[in-house]
């Protein structure tokens, strides 16, 4: 016999290791991209976010007038003071 003892937790999980490892090389076969597949998509998303980036608007200006004239002022809303109904 062997001198040292076999630890079966270690001996099972070493062979779920080895199937999940055999499964992810099979289904990388049967899924998987090529590097030249991957450096294309790569290079069309790029040159699409270049696309979207040179037609893009000027930034606005981040300033306290920001929401002027949308609205939003009080001075124009009529007051409740004297409308009531009795």
């Amino acid at each position: 016999m062997s001198d040292k003892p076999v630890n079966l937790n270690r001996v099972r999980k070493d062979k779920a290791r080895a199937a999940k490892k055999a499964r992810a090389e099979e289904n990388s076969l049967k899924f998987g991209r090529s590097k030249a597949e991957i450096s294309l998509d790569q290079a069309r998303t790029s040159r699409a976010a270049q696309i979207l980036d040179a037609h893009r608007r000027a930034p606005e200006a981040k300033s306290a007038d920001k929401n002027a004239g949308k609205g939003d002022d009080k001075s124009d809303a009529p007051s409740d003071e004297g409308e009531r109904d009795p």
